[in-house]
């Protein structure tokens, strides 16, 4: 929000917050080149500000802990988004953060239909509506934050001009959370699987499985064969297959592989 709007300062991201610290501890200065934040000279174009078309994403590596603390003060992260509906105050943030890292390792843009949230999984869609005017726009959460106690969401600078609150600096909001499932994939004569792990301790292979349940929300199941505990993830299409095990071996299953079962 500008200073120049009659509103509180108010307090963003983690990814701002955390930086603050880190800065604090490695006597680094000057991580923003602004020490207040603004409105950028020009208004969104057309073309940034197309609405979003929600989907399915996997949980983001980074900003998905189970709790955090920022000031003394314990946010627990909710395992779901399914259900979450709540009202109450939003604020916007603009050209200070502009190409900063966001809570979950991506790059903050205030021309895209982003947001910021204390509890939502990262990424969530959601829609959002000023409840002064009746707009609504759908965003995709990718930051922790604002951290004051009176507002529940802190919008990008296009959002915001989406819902006609950059004069004002905070409207009262509506956020309702659009849960997205896993797609569902059926299983038929070309469908593979992938394996992560074939190991004699079973113990070990069920805690993994359990992980990968818990991370993507993908079906993983045991098998046997020589001996051996095989954890597998499937079934897939061929294009899925494909995807998934790029994604696997990026999050540091590097023995990732595709079986036909």
């Amino acid at each position: 929000m500008p200073m120049n709007a009659k509103v509180k300062p108010r307090l963003i991201s983690l990814s701002l917050l955390a930086a603050a610290l880190l800065s604090a501890c490695s006597s680094q200065q000057g991580r923003y080149s602004m020490r207040y934040d603004e409105a950028p000279e020009r208004l969104p174009s057309v073309a940034e500000i197309n609405p979003l078309e929600p989907r399915y994403e996997p949980l983001s590596r980074q900003g998905n802990m189970s709790s955090y603390t920022v000031l003394g003060e314990t946010y627990r992260v909710l395992p779901s988004a399914e259900g979450y509906s709540a009202t109450g105050l939003a604020s916007w943030y603009g050209k200070k953060f502009h190409g900063h890292l966001t809570s979950n390792g991506e790059y903050y843009d205030m021309y895209g239909l982003s947001a910021a949230h204390r509890y939502l999984p990262l990424p969530t869609y959601a829609k959002v509506t000023n409840l002064r005017n009746g707009k609504e726009i759908i965003v995709r959460i990718n930051d922790r934050g604002p951290f004051h106690p009176e507002r529940i969401i802190d919008l990008s600078y296009a959002a915001a001009y989406k819902l006609d609150m950059l004069d004002s600096g905070v409207a009262e909001v509506q956020v309702e959370a659009l849960y997205m499932p896993p797609p569902t994939v059926v299983a038929d004569s070309s469908s593979v699987f992938i394996q992560i792990v074939a190991l004699s301790d079973s113990s070990r292979v069920e805690q993994v499985q359990q992980e990968l349940q818990d991370k993507y929300a993908l079906n993983a199941t045991t098998r046997q064969r020589d001996g051996l505990h095989r954890l597998l993830l499937g079934p897939f299409d061929e294009s899925q297959a494909s995807q998934w095990v790029q994604r696997l071996r990026q999050d540091g299953f590097d023995n990732a592989f595709r079986v036909a079962e």
